[in-house]
């Protein structure tokens, strides 16, 4: 009973130090979900029961270990989760519990700790049908282009777009976006669309940085589920854009992806109800196909008709001329 007695006071004893050193530790600033702690205040992330890694408070955690970290919170009931809305290369998927690699990509193949398999890009976004275990995927393909869709709030100001322009790259240096990874910001007034063309293998970028996951977090920020502690210096949810007097807000977001190499999707990629709309194109081109051979020939034995005409008429002529 003593033994007993003295295990269960020092497990209590070591609990209390780690909150202690927990609590000593400052938070980490670019991860709400690491966990600071011990004399020299080292950040984890746990990314399942056995499995955590350190990160960087400095820079944005890489988003397969993210949405590992996800995951594991989902399945363990700590915080809450918005389920994600689906939209088309969106990410179609969702979340999953990835595979990562060492240095937290992705893993070409994932299975979800199932035996239906696929292949991902560098972004983690399904690239191929799913198939078996068997399935091979002999390269991480990589997403050099991404476009990311921000649709704002109304408001009744005209707004100036070289303002908005550049409130938008200012913003993006946020989520630790070089200036120089942005090829294009094109504003659609009518629609309230800002649409931000980032291109992974820019030049002249001083703080290289991994878009996809930089878009994951500007994703998620806009959706109210931000990965940034509360304490780090701005959100684009709760802060919106502040420019010329008007502080703009975010209401919609979504992020296409373009991968160095065509995707292999077949078509029972596709649902049913767009099958169908193909299937129902493709018999009105075959109807209007045949409508248009048989006007074609009808019209062909017309005229071969009248030229038949024609050449009886001519030898009835000559036979009453010569009579």
């Amino acid at each position: 009973m003593r033994v007993l007695g003295s295990l269960i006071l020092a497990v209590l004893v070591l609990s209390v130090v780690a909150q202690e050193d927990e609590k000593d530790c400052p938070v980490c600033m670019t991860n709400q979900f690491a966990k600071c702690m011990g004399s020299n205040c080292i950040c984890f992330l746990q990314v399942s029961a056995d499995e955590s890694h350190t990160v960087n408070c400095t820079t944005l955690t890489r988003k397969c270990w993210m949405m590992k970290n996800e995951m594991y919170r989902l399945k363990n009931n700590i915080g809450t989760r918005r389920k994600p809305t689906e939209h088309a290369m969106l990410d179609n998927d969702g979340i999953y519990d990835p595979d990562c690699q060492a240095d937290g990509s992705f893993h070409p193949k994932q299975c979800n700790g199932t035996s239906t398999c696929w292949c991902v890009n560098s972004a983690g976004v399904r690239r191929t049908d799913k198939g078996d275990d068997s399935k091979q995927c002999p390269e991480l393909v990589k997403t050099f282009w991404l476009q990311i869709q921000l649709r704002h709030q109304s408001v009744e100001q005209e707004m100036d777009e070289n303002k908005l322009k550049e409130a938008i790259t200012k913003t993006f240096a946020a989520y630790q976006v070089d200036p120089a990874y942005i090829e294009k910001i094109e504003y659609l007034k009518e629609d309230r669309y800002i649409m931000v063309d980032l291109k992974q293998n820019a030049t002249g970028v001083k703080s290289p940085s991994d878009l996809a996951t930089a878009a994951y977090y500007l994703e998620k920020d806009v959706k109210g589920s931000s990965l940034f502690s509360s304490a780090y210096n701005r959100s684009i949810l709760d802060d919106g854009i502040l420019f010329d007097g008007v502080k703009l807000g975010f209401e919609q977001a979504y992020v296409y992806y373009i991968d160095e190499k065509n995707p292999e999707f077949s078509m029972k990629r596709l649902t049913p109800g767009i099958i169908a709309v193909i299937v129902v194109v493709c018999l009105a081109i075959v109807a209007g196909l045949i409508v248009l051979f048989i006007t074609r020939r009808k019209a062909a034995k017309s005229h071969i008709y009248q030229k038949a005409e024609g050449r009886e008429l001519d030898e009835m002529q000559k036979q009453q001329l010569t009579t």
